[in-house]
């Protein structure tokens, strides 16, 4: 199956023109050709067949076939904030994994024992982009830029609201927590952890202490851990 991700597409046209950048990759790198069929995601749950009606490689046209809207829509919404990792690397290879394992929301946090204070958002949306149409994801994560942890724990935010940390201290299982087809969102310290004051404003917030094991995780560790936990809670 030869996919592209067009986020500018809508559900009632009859031909789409691929960019300039997926028309080269298509007809020079694919080597497709007039009646070759691709699929279509458009990053907001829409799904679409269509075969190539003209193969030029700076404007391809396409003709739209069919077009399945919600696919593969899942049955909760799954918001994690994680603090960027000092190798950007392994930021980046979460951003992978979860999208593939499924994920709605990614929010970057800088926290007191952060040792990064950026990240480069449009580098690593590309890699949630690549991700999706490696999976085959009709919906594309959403990425926000990095913000202050006590800035980020003041939004208004709907659902049941996480904190896993490492401090001794009363905390129980996302097993335990989760509320079935809910909204959630999970905070994942750096790998110094959340410092004591960070967790109590966190639980003055309505966020809730849980655990994600006995293990002691690496940050991106934890945080596809809790990634794949939702996922699987909801199945």
């Amino acid at each position: 199956m030869q996919l592209f991700y067009t986020p500018d597409i809508t559900p009632n046209v009859s031909e789409y023109f691929l960019s300039e950048e997926e028309s080269k990759h298509a007809i020079r790198v694919l080597r497709l050709e007039v009646g070759s069929e691709v699929t279509l995601i458009d990053g907001k749950g829409g799904l679409y067949k269509a075969e190539i009606k003209d193969a030029h490689p700076k404007r391809t046209i396409l003709q739209i076939n069919s077009v399945t809207t919600d696919y593969n829509k899942r049955n909760h919404y799954l918001h994690i904030a994680i603090a960027p990792t000092k190798n950007l690397d392994r930021i980046e290879w979460f951003l992978e994994k979860a999208t593939e394992i499924g994920i709605d929301e990614i929010s970057l946090i800088i926290t007191q024992r952060s040792e990064r204070k950026e990240a480069k958002v449009e580098r690593l949306d590309k890699i949630i982009t690549s991700a999706i149409k490696q999976s085959i994801k009709a919906y594309h994560p959403v990425l926000n830029a990095p913000v202050s942890f006590t800035q980020f724990i003041k939004t208004n935010i709907d659902g049941q609201k996480f904190i896993a940390h490492c401090i001794e201290d009363e905390k129980v299982s996302l097993a335990q927590s989760i509320e079935k087809n809910g909204r959630y969102l999970i905070l994942i310290g750096p790998e110094g952890d959340f410092s004591p004051a960070e967790v109590d404003a966190a639980l003055q917030s309505g966020y809730k202490a849980i655990t994600l094991g006995e293990s002691r995780l690496r940050t991106e560790t934890a945080a596809l851990e809790a990634c794949f936990e939702a996922n699987f809670l909801n199945r």
